[in-house]
């Protein structure tokens, strides 16, 4: 990615410009904003963007989310999202968003590309993402080591009013409070099964050398629940991640039940578990054939 300026620098005039974009040399991405040679770079978008927004701009939000390998969005984010620190700004095809303030611990690089920092990223986002995706959202980043409780709660007390500290704060402190036991979430889940008429699955079985929590022999899939709001280390964290590899390598569909899924939206889990279900069913008359 090259801006007008820097080929002005490197000692193209305008119309040299307009023959390389002529000639396909150069292709514009934005106002002011080209790629050069054939080939989109893996985060062209995002240095583009940014280049684009001028200084103080940071890749933010699920975009930044999305470059530091966190949740809620697995995919790329379309448009990319900006961060343009004290200036209104506005660009076609990217989602600009003005902040008053953006310290320079809340900023990093990826790749080379300004981004806001994960704990500032997950500051922005808890505004916007319903508590069991700002609980995924956070377990992720603990998980990785991209930031800590510590981080956060320096972030919601320098940033006291802003949007999204109060659901940060909230979410925080139930951290801190009483833990549902792995045991008790799972007797929840099942009850939860039971009450919605769906077809009761095996506990506690042990498939290809693992302890699965539920199971659908029938459907294959698999259900693991996980009792601890943050699950307390990345080494935990880590192997489960390899044991649902291991799982769907021999053929299993694994589905993951957090805390927040069973107490705060036990209606959304049931519908995705039967859609679950439904869907499985749906595959073998395929699978078999």
């Amino acid at each position: 990615m090259i801006t007008h300026r820097q080929l002005v620098a490197c000692g193209l005039r305008r119309g040299a410009i307009r023959r390389r974009l002529e000639a396909g040399r150069l292709r514009q991405m934005h106002r002011g904003v080209y790629l050069a040679g054939p080939v989109m770079p893996p985060l062209g978008e995002e240095m583009a963007a940014v280049l684009a927004c001028g200084a103080g701009a940071y890749v933010g939000h699920a975009s930044a989310a999305f470059l530091h390998g966190l949740p809620p969005h697995p995919a790329k984010p379309d448009p990319v999202t900006v961060a343009v620190v004290g200036r209104d700004l506005r660009r076609p095809d990217i989602d600009i968003r003005r902040t008053t303030t953006l310290a320079e611990d809340e900023a990093t690089e990826v790749e080379g590309i300004p981004v806001t920092t994960p704990a500032r990223t997950i500051l922005d986002l808890a505004a916007a993402l319903p508590s069991a995706e700002l609980a995924a959202l956070i377990a992720e980043a603990y998980a990785q080591g991209l930031t800590s409780a510590g981080q956060l709660r320096s972030l919601i007390a320098r940033h006291r009013g802003r949007p999204g500290t109060a659901a940060l704060r909230e979410m925080l402190a139930r951290e801190r409070g009483p833990k549902i036991t792995d045991s008790e979430a799972e007797r929840r889940f099942l009850t939860l099964v039971r009450a919605a008429g769906l077809p009761e699955p095996r506990a506690g079985v042990r498939m290809h050398g693992y302890r699965v929590d539920f199971l659908w022999p029938g459907e294959r899939l698999v259900v693991e629940v996980d009792g601890y709001r943050f699950h307390s280390s990345g080494a935990r964290f880590r192997s489960d991640r390899r044991r649902d590899q291991d799982l769907i390598a021999h053929g299993l569909t694994v589905m993951r039940v957090a805390w927040s899924h069973i107490v705060d939206e036990p209606y959304a889990l049931i519908a995705r578990l039967a859609a679950a279900l439904a869907g499985a069913r749906l595959a073998q008359p395929f699978a078999s054939a």
